[in-house]
């Protein structure tokens, strides 16, 4: 195993220098959101682009159904059945002024930062952390990142025209005015000119992708690793009306008045897909600036999002199929909820227009870049390598299983076990209660539920559930003695 990661590795890393890496993180972004996985009204030119020049990954997971554990698997390579963050947990209120973040990274969490920085790698992350506030043990420079730029809190990022981002442990003041986060309308739903207050001069992600291409721009002369968990398409629903005006009239749309939480907007449709398209744009610009630099062929690019698709906000799932033909959404194991995206690019080191059909998730990125590096994964991970799937070469080592659980919604546990799904929800009140048993070769949709027909297939999930978990040091993540 180590002799063959070394003889792929070395392919890899042959040239003057060892590749770069660009990681691009959507937020709440739809497994059917982008053109080049089906979508019909969004237009994504740049990460359609991006597919027909790499490969497109049909079965790939998130971490987890939402934003801060799944981060936290993709940083660890653990599933969250080991990982220390297990859900969303708040440190703070949604009040001004008041503690920011959610529960920290413990102290010294070994993490891919950490493990690409002991390899020289300049390393940033830029875009949504989630994953501890400021002055904790979670803070991104404390984890392997030497520089950060944008919200520490999760809860902040609900509003793209914030007062502050961060830099590092400084606060960016924005030429922004201030307003609550979760806001009902006040005026007329037919005026836009009742919706101008939930803006500002300065919009989050423009200044996130503008610090990541400044970041390139800074490190072209050594290897670079640049994490851009950017906030889109996340609620609320904010973007310039400059991308805004290209589909207004064009959607079917009404307004939304903030009803349902998060920030009114008067063209929802228009704002869900403007707001793609902007953080299309960004990608486009990233793109271009490592062709600019000659580091197009010598950098591996990849992008995904942290769950499915969401429900509220004034976000339409349904009218954009967002996720497809997939049940669920952010929030549950159902395949909605985590099968999401995922397209990688390296000119001449992987196939142009190529598609992977292979299971894989998020855990699996930590020992994919340790192999594209050379060096060691970090310990106790729970994924595989999957540079031979990239580089079209034999001797793809794959899952037995695949396991997630989620500890809100009465608490959730999921495995994936070749073609077969099962999913127990309410497990927080019966940890041995029933499991739903899907064929996901002939029923990706997950709407018949086989587990009567098939006993022994549900045995052996049931066991992987209660084999595929260590206790976690938060008790409410953890379900009750069986």
């Amino acid at each position: 195993m180590l002799l063959q990661a070394a003889l792929l590795a070395a392919t890899f890393i042959a040239g003057p220098s060892r590749p770069n890496i660009v990681y691009i993180l959507a937020d709440d972004l739809g497994y059917g959101d982008l053109g080049c996985y089906g979508q019909k009204y969004i237009k994504t030119p740049n990460l359609d682009r991006l597919a027909q020049d790499g490969m497109r990954f049909t079965q790939h997971y998130s971490g987890s159904p939402v934003c801060a554990p799944s981060r936290c698997v993709l940083l660890t390579g653990k599933n969250t059945g080991h990982s220390a963050i297990r859900d969303n947990y708040e440190m703070g209120g949604w009040e001004r002024g008041s503690r920011e973040g959610q529960l920290p990274l413990p102290a010294n969490t070994p993490t891919l930062a950490r493990m690409l920085k002991g390899q020289g790698y300049a390393t940033a992350a830029i875009g949504k952390w989630g994953l501890g506030g400021p002055d904790t043990t979670g803070e991104p420079n404390r984890n392997g990142f030497d520089l950060f730029y944008g919200y520490l809190c999760q809860r902040l990022a609900h509003n793209y025209y914030p007062e502050y981002l961060w830099r590092n442990r400084t606060k960016d003041v924005l030429d922004n005015p201030y307003f609550s986060a979760h806001q009902k309308l006040q005026g007329d739903p037919n005026d836009p000119a009742s919706y101008a207050r939930y803006s500002g001069n300065e919009y989050a992600e423009d200044k996130m992708a503008s610090e990541a291409l400044g970041f390139i721009r800074a490190n072209k002369d050594r290897p670079f690793f640049l994490y851009a968990p950017f906030p889109v398409p996340h609620a609320a629903l904010q973007v310039p009306e400059d991308s805004l005006a290209p589909y207004l009239g064009v959607l079917e749309d009404k307004p939304y008045t903030g009803d349902k939480s998060y920030l009114p907007h008067r063209a929802p449709h228009a704002a869900y897909a403007a707001m793609i398209s902007r953080m299309d744009r960004h990608i486009g610009q990233i793109l271009a600036l490592l062709t600019e630099l000659n580091l197009e062929r010598n950098t591996l690019v990849i992008f995904s999002s942290d769950n499915g698709a969401t429900f509220n906000g004034g976000t339409d799932t349904p009218f954009f199929k967002s996720n497809g033909n997939l049940r669920g959404l952010k929030t549950q194991l159902f395949e909605g909820g985590i099968r999401v995206p995922m397209i990688a690019r390296w000119p001449g080191r992987i196939r142009p227009g190529s598609t992977s059909d292979l299971p894989s998730a998020f855990w699996d990125i930590v020992p994919t870049f340790a192999d594209i590096v050379g060096c060691k994964p970090l310990p106790d991970t729970d994924g595989v390598s999957l540079m031979p799937t990239l580089l079209g070469q034999p001797g793809q080592k794959r899952h037995e299983s695949l396991y997630w659980e989620y500890h809100s919604g009465g608490g959730w546990q999921a495995v994936r076990m070749g073609d077969w799904k099962g999913i127990r929800r309410n497990a927080h009140k019966n940890p041995d209660g029933p499991i739903e048993l899907f064929n996901l070769a002939t029923d990706v949709s997950e709407t018949t539920d086989v587990a009567s027909e098939h006993p022994e297939i549900v045995r052996r999930i049931a066991s992987l559930m209660k084999s595929s978990r260590v206790p976690s040091f938060v008790e409410q993540w953890n379900f009750p003695p069986r």
